[in-house]
């Protein structure tokens, strides 16, 4: 992680403040002034960084008699009081970089004015104080909640009252990119599976240019990437008190990977004291036939049937795009189909299975059930009303629960583990919205949620680049080739700068992620679009890349999911780079 220096005596040399504040969610959510004036009646952390006041009294004393008086009124008549929505915390570190208690941007906009405050890190943004240090305050701690989830995974960082009641300080919602990986494995499956069977006599044998490893346990040589070898790796499976440690997929355990870089990361930047996570198991069987029950459990789909005749049967030996029959006179051969083609991540399953004629095949290929019944809605709503839903995701989460788990058990940290139907009683008791991050608030044990940040972080998985030394065109052959080095002019891919450019169609002030090239004629992902053509000369570095992609959004309101859908649709599209306002 790098330190921005911005200025010896102030920050404002090289660091615009609005812009840094305004990614702190710094914006009042009563339409007031930014000076904090009129947020005394919102929940705060338990300590306010001033010079020496550094004590929890301050809890009880910030809290407005009205809100109390109202509160008291709603638990009278058995009602619950919804949480109110507060402004997202900012990391505070000491003049060493070890945590202290997240502050209000208010508190920060102050610290850093005063020059009392450095600017530490931008996304996310992180304050570190000049002038104190973890011994000369107090620091109650604060706890992760984490909604584990295959696309998506909510953290939210909270404190707890003494009654059990969580504030939410700052809400995290992290967007994998496992789909992402499990197509690039399928592809360079398929790119070897064409290597192994054309004719290559020109190529140089590449199979001796490995160095092996040696086992950690009995000396032989290891598989490559593995510490042990085959026979050592399966007597090592039990361990640490009976868990068995399965090696997962690359595509699953950059789900684990990834939440635990974000674990490891908010302990550097807020004192975390405990980890609460949501271990969620999916029935496979409910979610396709929410009536089984008893010894259907053991007999799948297919009991009882082979897959063609059970096709047939279920589709009524008619081809499902075109209705033509498979009996009778004037009969066409059938097909089998897939619904959703492998080319498009479908599967194997037989619920992604139909009946097709030989011209619906063909003419389908490998275009999308939606695009090819494009023209017959009733059609294709039945069509997809036979054929079930993926169960990828379930799977994924299903699979990567456990590892998660010891994963948070690594770090020596207390682990408190909560049931899905937990999570979703408590959302329901305390009148909190449906989302990754408010669930991760309302993780296990929980007395009460009091408030709720007004806007979430949302961080996309970009990678660190490829070791690929060329791009593949749509035939597995080489179009063109990268060069060596990913460091042009002092600037790599995915680093955050600022470049002010004087003159030209592009003309004024751009902050986002740099896509560099050898050339020094670089592109900048903001805002307001793709840069194009920015010349390495108008740039400043302001954070080295981290592979993360930042971006502020909006969280749900505690009684509708208003532009949630939008949302999601949305976060797979901003191309990993940093949205400043």
């Amino acid at each position: 992680m790098s330190t921005l220096y911005t200025s010896e005596k102030t920050h404002q040399q090289m660091l615009p403040q609005s812009a840094a504040l305004e990614f702190a969610s710094a914006e009042n959510l009563k339409g007031m002034d930014e000076t904090g004036r009129e947020h005394r009646g919102n929940p705060v952390t338990g300590v306010q960084h001033g010079r020496g006041e550094t004590v929890e009294d301050h809890l009880s004393l910030q809290r407005h008699s009205v809100e109390q008086d109202k509160s008291c009124k709603a638990e009278d008549r058995g009602q619950t009081v919804p949480p109110s929505i507060t402004a997202s915390r900012v990391f505070v570190v000491d003049r060493h970089g070890r945590p202290l208690m997240p502050c209000h941007p208010a508190r920060a906009r102050k610290l850093l004015s005063s020059g009392r405050a450095r600017v530490h890190r931008l996304a996310p943004f992180v304050i570190r104080l000049v002038d104190k240090v973890v011994e000369q305050s107090e620091v109650p701690g604060v706890e992760v909640g984490i909604d584990p989830g295959s696309k998506f995974t909510g953290v939210s960082v909270f404190r707890v009252s003494k009654e059990n009641v969580r504030h939410g300080l700052i809400s995290i919602e992290t967007e994998h990119r496992g789909q992402l990986i499990h197509k690039h494995m399928g592809q360079r499956s398929n790119y070897r599976r064409r290597r192994r069977t054309a004719n290559l006599r020109y190529r140089k044998p590449r199979w001796g240019n490995r160095s092996p490893m040696s086992c950690a346990s009995c000396g032989k040589n290891a598989r490559h990437g593995s510490r042990y070898c085959r026979p050592c790796a399966s007597a090592r499976s039990f361990v640490d008190g009976g868990y068995r440690r399965h090696r997962l997929p690359p595509s699953l355990q950059h789900r684990v990977d990834s939440t635990m870089s974000i674990v490891s990361r908010l302990r550097k930047w807020a004192p975390v004291t405990a980890i609460h996570q949501e271990l969620v198991r999916f029935d496979m069987q409910k979610i396709q036939n929410p009536d089984i029950s008893s010894a259907e459990y053991q007999q799948g789909t297919l009991a009882g049937y082979e897959v063609r005749e059970y096709l047939l049967e279920k589709w009524g030996r008619q081809c499902a795009y075109c209705g033509a029959s498979g009996v009778g006179s004037g009969s066409v051969p059938l097909n089998i189909d897939h619904i959703q083609p492998k080319a498009r991540g479908g599967s194997d399953r037989v619920s992604n299975l139909t009946l097709a004629c030989v011209s619906c095949n063909q003419r389908k290929g490998t275009s999308a059930v939606e695009e090819f019944l494009a023209g017959d809605p009733g059609r294709l709503k039945k069509v997809l009303t036979q054929a079930k839903a993926p169960l990828r995701d379930a799977a994924a989460v299903n699979a990567t629960r456990w590892a998660l788990w010891r994963a948070l058990k690594d770090t020596e940290l207390p682990v408190f583990i909560g049931s899905g139907g937990r999570t979703k009683w408590n959302r329901s008791r305390f009148s909190v919205a449906k989302s990754h991050t408010l669930d991760a608030l309302c993780v296990g044990d929980v007395g009460g949620v009091a408030s709720f940040p007004g806007t979430l972080l949302s961080l996309k998985a970009t990678g660190r680049g490829s070791y690929a030394r060329t791009r593949p065109d749509a035939y597995g052959f080489p179009r063109l080739s990268l060069p060596r080095t990913k460091v042009h002019y002092g600037f790599a891919t995915g680093d955050l700068v600022r470049a002010v450019v004087p003159r030209g169609k592009h003309a004024g002030t751009h902050l986002g992620r740099v896509a560099v090239r050898s050339s020094g004629s670089f592109n900048i992902s903001c805002k307001g679009g793709t840069m194009q053509g920015i010349s390495y000369r108008h740039c400043t570095l302001l954070q080295r890349a981290d592979g993360w992609g930042y971006k502020q959004d909006k969280e749900v309101g505690p009684k509708a999911r208003v532009g949630l859908s939008h949302r999601r649709a949305e976060a797979g599209g901003f191309s990993s780079h940093t949205h400043f306002r």
